[in-house]
Formats: structure tokens, C-alpha cells, sequence
């Protein structure tokens, strides 16, 4: 594998209540928001000149370890603290996508791209399989960590939503919905949202009663007729804020819906000008035909946008240059937000996820960037 750092190497701190790259836990975000600048950039390739595509990307929650989904069936390990690559694990009889971290150590839970729609449960201790999830009959599309408990939930191409716990085999519910290939949970865990684009709708569950009616609905499809066509095609990403105040709907288009969280309302269609790098979507495919070496070949996403810790901000990458930063505090001119800050970067960020104990995020496409503030800009 080999790894390039870019200018901006920083010294490593070591621990969680020290710094990492020179950065400071993330209480003092507001401050540094506009200082984010890529400090390490590490680049794999299947063969010479082919760099392989990452389709998602998750942080452990002590936010010590980058775990990336990638287009040659293996999930790669980053240490942020040391800034390096830390280890690789193979998929190459199953496939891999939206691979996460469990609340056990050293657990990942990941989908299957080869041979089945299986998920599995993986120990990255001795790299073996401690669990299988049998049940979806075609493409998963998401997979849901619950915020305090080992539950998870996995959407699907079979128009289901399960729900699982990790330490038994058998899905402890299914709910079957057309279209939905997203899940969120809010950050209490009692409350998950499901977004489907089939129906142009997001719809809110008590867990403890999911078996019963979405106690509501948000109609997305005012809000879709509203903006033009481009902004609001293909959505790839559904996440609550952590102060619960929040939802984000992401897309590939050229903005990304947020949401009051509480009632449904739009609080702002957040603009990007440039639109999102071409990935499939829930539901989409290449045209058959197409060779997964040629550039028209499209790899899924696990979304281009994400809230920081504090709930304040919204980042999201672009196509060709910079990542954008929204402030959802900002007044938003009819429901219309702008970047507050465009961080520079050349090249493409399909992936986007921020690390939930430090000032630090990570973007990738064909490369895996590391970004943190630039106190020399301050």
C-alpha cells in the first residue's frame, strides 16, 4: 500500500485527552471551523495506475481508528492519532460495503457485495467471522449502529427494514417498506427514521413499538417540486444531529435538505453549486454491460454530508474541489443556505465522516484524506 503525506504533516499526540494533530477536542469547534485544511492523504491501488474507490467510511467511538469501505473488497484501518495506516481487512469472498464499527471492541459489522445479501460480524482481533445475518434477499443499502445498544438496522433492495442485535443471528423485527433504503437512529436510540425515495417520504418509529404505524411522516416531495431538479436527485445520506434539534437528508444533487427534526419542516435547502461526485444511490445500478474497469462505472456511497459533534455545522464534500461548510444557526433566505466556508481542496470528497472526539474529519474518493485546522491560518 502506499501512503503520500501532504504538506501539512502534524505532530501526534497520544491519548484522548491530549491533542491530535496539534487539535484540541472538539468543544471549541466554532472556532476553528474555517481553519480545516488536509494534512495526510493515503492512496491504494489494485494495479498500477487503478486506485481503488472507497464507498464509506466510520470511526470507532473513541475516534482512535478510520475504518474504510473499498471497491477491491476490503476494508482498510487508519490510526488517527499516529496518522498512518494501521492494517488491512480481506473481503474478497463476500464483499464488502457500509462497514461499521460495533460497541464491542474490535468488532465490525459490515454487507456482503459477492455470493449473498448476508451481513456479517467480524473480529478484527484474529479477523474472523463471529456472526452472520441472514435474511435480506437483495442489496443492502444501509446499515445503523444504535447509539448505546448493540441493536443495528439494515435496509434493502427487497423493500424490508430489519432490525437486529448483534449477539444473536435472528432479526429481532422487520418492517416492510418500499423504498427504503435509509435509517437513521436519533441520539437518544428511542426514535428511528427510515427515508424513502420511492415515496418522497421520511418516516419517524418508536422503537420500543416499531411494529406499530410511523408515529410521523415528513412529505418530502413539497420541498423536492420546490428546488430544481438537479438539486434534490439521488439520496444517499439520512442522519440526526446530536442535539436531537436536526435531520439531514443528503443527496447527490446540487444541495442537501435540513430538516427540523421535531415537525418535518425544511429550515433550509443547503446549495452547493458544483453538485456531488456521481455515485449510485439505494436503488440505482450501472447499465448492464458496463465493466467495473471502465470510468463510466459508478460505486455506492454511504454519503457525502454529515453534521459535526456539536450539531451546529453541516459538512459536505464536492465535485472537483473543497469541501463546504453550512452553519444551520445562519438565517437561511428562503429556505436557501449558502457555504459559509468553501475548505480547499483539489479533488473529488465522495465520503465524508467526522471523528466523534476530536476536531478531526475524513473525506475520500480514490484517496483517504485527514483533516484538521490549520492554527497557523487563526
Amino acid at each position: 500500500m502506499s501512503t503520500t503525506p501532504m504538506a501539512l504533516d502534524s505532530p501526534m499526540g497520544n491519548g484522548l485527552t491530549g491533542k491530535v494533530n496539534g487539535v484540541q477536542p472538539t468543544a471549541m469547534l466554532s472556532e476553528v471551523i474555517s481553519l480545516y485544511r488536509p494534512t495526510k492523504h493515503f492512496r491504494r491501488e489494485k494495479s498500477p495506475s487503478q486506485p481503488t474507490t472507497v464507498v464509506a467510511l466510520d470511526f470507532d467511538n473513541e475516534g482512535a481508528i478510520l475504518l474504510t469501505s473499498e471497491s477491491d473488497h476490503t476494508m482498510q484501518m487508519y490510526n488517527v492519532k499516529e496518522g498512518k495506516h494501521h492494517k488491512p481487512l480481506l473481503s474478497h469472498k463476500y464483499g464488502v460495503s457500509h462497514a461499521m464499527f460495533g460497541h464491542a471492541s474490535g468488532c465490525i459489522i459490515h454487507a456482503s457485495t459477492k455470493i449473498n445479501n448476508t451481513i456479517r460480524y467480524l473480529s478484527t482481533h484474529d479477523n474472523s467471522y463471529i456472526r452472520y445475518f441472514e435474511g435480506h434477499e437483495d442489496t443492502v443499502t444501509c446499515l445503523s449502529l444504535h447509539p448505546g445498544q448493540d441493536n443495528f438496522l439494515s435496509c434493502s433492495e427487497d423493500n424490508t427494514l430489519r432490525i437486529w442485535d448483534a449477539s444473536t443471528k435472528n432479526a429481532c423485527g422487520k418492517l416492510n417498506l418500499n423504498g427504503a433504503y435509509l435509517s437513521a437512529w436519533d441520539p437518544s436510540g428511542n426514535i428511528f427514521a427510515v427515508a424513502s425515495p420511492t415515496s418522497s417520504s421520511i418516516l419517524l418509529y418508536d422503537f420500543r413499538n416499531y411494529d406499530r404505524a410511523p408515529f410521523s411522516t415528513f412529505d418530502m416531495l413539497p420541498y423536492s417540486q420546490e428546488m430544481p431538479k438537479s438539486t434534490s436527485k439521488g439520496w444517499n445520506k439520512l442522519e440526526f444531529s446530536n442535539d436531537g434539534k436536526h435531520l439531514l437528508l443528503g443527496t447527490t444533487g446540487q444541495g442537501h435538505f435540513l430538516l427540523d427534526a421535531f415537525d418535518g419542516h425544511l429550515k433550509a435547502s443547503l446549495r452547493r453549486e458544483r453538485g456531488g461526485v456521481k455515485r449510485l444511490c439505494g436503488g440505482d445500478h450501472n447499465a448492464e454491460g458496463i465493466s467495473s474497469q471502465s470510468s463510466e462505472y459508478l460505486y455506492p456511497s454511504s454519503g457525502d454530508a454529515c453534521f459535526t459533534p456539536d450539531g451546529r455545522y453541516v459538512l459536505s464534500g464536492s465535485r472537483g474541489q473543497n469541501v463546504l461548510a453550512w452553519d444551520t444557526l445562519a438565517a437561511a433566505p428562503e429556505r436557501f443556505l449558502a457555504p459559509i466556508h468553501e475548505l480547499e481542496y483539489t479533488g473529488d470528497s465522495a465520503v465524508i465522516a467526522f471523528n466523534p472526539r476530536y476536531n478531526f474529519f475524513a473525506t475520500a474518493d480514490k484517496e483517504v484524506v485527514f483533516w484538521v485546522p490549520d492554527q497557523s491560518l487563526a
